[in-house]
C-alpha cells in the first residue's frame, strides 16, 4: 500500500505528461521556456490573485517576499510552533527572529488569541519590531484568515499564508493562497499538486512588490540578463516541471473532490476512537494528510508497528515542534512553552492519503488503527 500513490497519478495521466515533457525536450528551452509563463496565468486564475511568479521550491517561495520587503535583523516575523521547519527557517535565514506562537488544539493551525498575546509581549519588552505574521494552512485547512487579517492590520502587519500543504483549499469558496498580503505554496511532490521534483510559488496583488519577487528570482535582474539591482537569488521553475504541473492541474479539481471522498470515509469510520480533522463550518481542506489525534497515553510508535505489520504506512508529521528545534535554542524556550503544538506533537499519527484510495484499502486502513489501538 502506498502513503501517497504517485504511480497511480502518472498511469492516469502519462500520455499527456510524456508529450508535455518530451515538447519541452523537442524545443530546448529548458530554462524559463514557454510552459512557465502559461502555469503563472493558470495558477494566477486558479487561486484568484493577479500574479504568480513561480519559483524553485516552496522555501524560497517564503524567502522571496522576505528579501523583497527587506525584513531582516532586527525584526520580530510570528508563527506557528507546529509547521514544518522550513516556515522558520526563512525567518532566521534572513537574520529575523521567529517568535513562536502555540495552535488552535482542534485545527492544528496557528491561535489567533495566541498571536495577539505574542504581538503585545513583544511590543511591551522592545526588543524587536514586529514586522510579519507566517500563518500555515497545515495538513490543508487554510488558517482562520478572518482573525489573522484583523490582527495584522490593527499592528501594521504584513501577513504572509503559508500555503504548502493548503493549495486547493477554501474559505467560503474563496481558495487558498489568496488570503495573505503575500502567499506561497511548494509543488514537492508529496504536495496536493506537486512536480516531480522541487518547485513552487508566490501569490500576491501588489504589482510592485510582484516586480521585486520576480527580479530576486532571477540574481536580483533588472532591464535584461546582465543589469542586477539588488541582490537576488537562482530560484527559477525549470521548464519541465512548469509543463508537468500544467498537466496535472489539468485534473487537480477532481483530484481534490477524489480527496474530500476519501477523508469523508475516513471519518466515518474512526471518529469514534481517535479525534479526526476538525474542519470549520465554510472551510474546505484539501488534506494534503488525513491527520489524526490518538487517544492521551497511547503508545504510538507501538501503533504504527502493529499497522506495519497489517500492511499500512503511517507517517507523523511533525514529532518535535518548533521552539523544541535543536537550531533554536537560543531563543531559550523550554517544554511547557506551547503545550498545544507539544501535545500534536506527541500524538499525531497521518494515515495514508491521496485521491486514489479505494473504499476497500479505506476500510483495511481504518480496521488497521482500530485493532493496533
Amino acid at each position: 500500500m502506498q502513503f501517497i500513490d504517485l504511480k497511480t497519478q502518472y498511469a492516469r495521466n502519462k500520455e499527456k505528461i510524456d508529450k508535455a515533457v518530451l515538447d519541452v525536450m523537442g524545443d530546448g528551452r529548458y530554462i524559463m521556456g514557454p510552459q512557465v509563463k502559461e502555469l503563472e496565468e493558470r495558477l494566477a486564475k486558479f487561486v484568484g490573485v493577479k500574479h504568480c511568479i513561480s519559483c524553485s521550491n516552496g522555501t524560497d517561495a517564503m524567502t522571496i517576499p522576505l528579501m523583497a520587503m527587506g525584513i531582516g535583523e532586527g525584526d520580530a516575523v510570528f508563527t506557528t510552533a507546529f509547521t514544518f521547519f522550513a516556515t522558520a527557517e526563512v525567518i532566521a535565514l534572513r537574520g529575523a527572529v521567529p517568535v513562536f506562537v502555540d495552535i488552535d488544539p482542534d485545527t492544528f493551525n496557528i491561535d489567533p488569541a495566541a498571536l495577539e498575546a505574542a504581538i503585545e509581549r513583544t511590543l511591551k519588552e522592545g526588543k524587536l519590531t514586529p514586522k510579519a505574521i507566517i500563518a500555515v494552512d497545515l495538513f490543508g485547512l487554510p488558517a482562520d484568515y478572518f482573525r489573522l487579517r484583523a490582527i495584522s492590520k490593527k499592528y501594521g502587519l504584513v501577513l504572509i499564508e503559508d500555503g504548502a500543504q493548503g493549495f486547493g483549499g477554501e474559505i467560503i469558496g474563496k481558495k487558498a493562497c489568496s488570503f495573505g498580503d503575500v502567499a506561497t505554496t511548494s509543488f514537492f511532490p508529496a504536495k496536493p499538486l506537486g512536480c516531480y521534483g522541487d518547485g513552487g510559488a508566490i501569490f500576491l496583488n501588489d504589482d510592485e512588490l510582484a516586480g521585486k519577487c520576480e527580479s530576486i528570482r532571477v540574481h536580483g535582474k533588472g532591464s535584461e540578463k546582465y543589469d542586477n539591482v539588488r541582490i537576488g537569488l537562482n530560484a527559477r521553475l525549470d521548464t519541465i516541471q512548469a509543463a508537468i504541473l500544467s498537466c496535472k492541474l489539468d485534473i487537480f479539481p477532481e483530484e481534490i473532490e477524489s480527496r474530500q471522498r476519501v477523508a469523508r470515509l475516513y471519518t466515518e469510520r474512526l471518529r469514534d476512537v481517535v479525534k479526526t480533522p476538525v474542519i470549520p463550518k465554510g472551510y474546505r481542506s484539501v488534506y494534503a494528510q488525513y491527520t489524526v489525534m490518538l487517544p492521551e497515553g497511547t503508545d504510538r510508535s507501538a501503533v504504527m508497528a502493529k499497522m506495519k505489520e497489517r500492511g499500512v504506512p503511517t507517517f507523523v508529521y511533525y514529532p518535535k515542534p518548533m521552539h523544541l528545534q535543536g537550531a533554536f535554542s537560543a531563543l531559550g524556550h523550554k517544554e511547557g512553552d506551547f503545550p498545544h503544538a507539544e501535545a500534536a506533537s506527541a500524538r499525531v499519527l497521518s494515515l495514508p492519503m491521496h485521491p486514489y484510495l479505494e473504499e476497500a484499502e479505506i476500510e483495511q486502513i481504518a480496521n488497521a488503527l482500530r485493532e493496533s489501538l
